[in-house]
């Protein structure tokens, strides 16, 4: 068996977590630069003229309206949270996948059958325990049908956010419980397809000829109609894949007219992305630069491009990925246009371990000396404590707008909630 375990509304639950004075009120977090709204409770999403993904300033009269709560969002926050969560979870079994930061699998086939609903609880308390989020917990045969588990678990308030599906009676039930838009694994586009055929609901799906499905659907929709028949055809992956792909990219917290400051934006988001390719033990062959306008405006003159540049030798090397870095950028930018976003992406990503050298050019070491002390004094003293001084000292200058932020409560000293004795 298979259990789904989902932080319920994960973003907004760790602001509440720090925040007990705002339990029963709505709360929303908002996206980079202080977007819109992606995260909400369930105070906030009930209050339905509020849509997610809206611009905050078309909707902050409403916001003020309902006294509606907002943060900046806190990604410092959320991840090591949801680290938290993951270390919990491996407690209670030996193989967890990680499919997202709120959501994970874990392997319970050593778990007696009659004993499940009981070891579901107990997850569920333990976390709630020791880190004060609310999670779902769904168990099921397979991953499909452990996802729609977890659905009724959260939606069925009977259920107190647990639901086990473990006979052939329960499996049919909550097939015809769950309509087709909502089975994991079927985006639009196919719900559209299988709408038109009459099927409303995953019970009718699972009742489609296999033919069909395979024809219309090709081998992603074959296995998420064999999961939901109770057949395993997604495996259980307990190894994280390595990332094929490493890049960053963040709207300025102002629109930029200077070469210098985008370059040192630029110069960040490399060492940003370097850091995390060399902890995968990989290197690039490629790395591509672009930068863009604000296409939303209606006054500004328009520009976007991007340069891909292939590196003579793959290396995960900060200081040779920035050089290149600026070689790119400044055959990209122009002047005169007032630009909002730069962006820097890793590609043709490899093990350290494969790389080859040239003719002309020495293979050099994968991870030099200077690249591992500045690792070592990051992860001692804090992000991007030590850089590259192409950095320079103006973050603030093109940084995001995070007026509303919370505090990282679990990784900055200065930080730390301070209790304070009541009168």
């Amino acid at each position: 068996m298979i259990a789904l375990v989902d932080c319920n509304s994960f973003y907004a639950s760790c602001e509440l977590v720090f925040r007990p004075d705002l339990v029963g009120r709505p709360v929303v977090v908002l996206s980079n630069n202080d977007g819109c709204i992606i995260a909400a409770n369930k105070e906030a999403k009930a209050l339905t003229n509020i849509p997610m993904f809206e611009p905050v300033y078309k909707i902050k009269k409403q916001l003020l309206a309902h006294k509606v709560v907002f943060f900046s969002s806190n990604y410092t926050l959320y991840g090591e949270m949801s680290q938290r969560v993951i270390n919990i979870l491996k407690t209670f079994s030996p193989r967890v996948e990680i499919y997202s930061i709120d959501e994970s699998f874990l392997d319970l086939s050593d778990i007696p059958e009659d004993a499940l609903e009981q070891y579901a609880h107990e997850i569920k308390d333990t976390i709630f325990k020791y880190t004060g989020l609310p999670v779902g917990v769904g168990i099921a045969k397979t991953k499909v049908l452990s996802k729609l588990a977890n659905k009724i678990a959260k939606k069925v308030e009977a259920n107190n956010h647990v639901c086990v599906i473990n006979s052939e009676q329960e499996r049919i039930h909550a097939l015809k419980w769950c309509l087709i838009k909502d089975v994991w694994g079927i985006g639009r586009k196919h719900s559209d397809r299988i709408l038109k055929t009459g099927v409303a609901t995953a019970y009718d799906f699972t009742k489609l000829p296999l033919a069909w499905v395979r024809k219309e659907m090709t081998v992603v929709g074959e296995r998420t109609w064999r999961e939901l028949k109770g057949e395993t055809a997604i495996d259980f992956m307990v190894n994280v894949k390595k990332k094929k792909a490493i890049g960053t990219a963040k709207s300025f917290g102002k629109k930029l007219k200077s070469l210098n400051i985008i370059e040192e934006a630029c110069t960040y988001y490399v060492s940003e992305v370097a850091e995390v390719l060399r902890a995968q033990n990989s290197c690039a062959t490629a790395i591509s630069v672009y930068v863009t306008t604000n296409y939303h405006s209606n006054f500004d003159k328009q520009y976007a491009k991007s340069i891909t540049v292939k590196l003579s030798i793959p290396t995960n090397d900060t200081f040779i990925l920035i050089k290149e870095a600026k070689k790119a950028l400044y055959l990209i930018y122009k002047p005169g246009y007032t630009y909002k976003k730069v962006g820097v992406n890793l590609l043709g990503i490899i093990p350290e371990n494969y790389v080859q050298g040239n003719l002309f050019e020495a293979v050099p070491v994968s991870k030099s000396k200077l690249t591992e002390v500045v690792d070592s004094l990051n992860v001692k003293f804090g992000k991007s404590k030590v850089s590259s001084a192409l950095v320079g000292t103006r973050i603030k200058d093109w940084e995001l707008i995070k007026e509303e932020r919370s505090p990282r409560y679990t990784t900055q000293w200065k930080e730390l909630l301070v209790l304070k004795k009541s009168e």
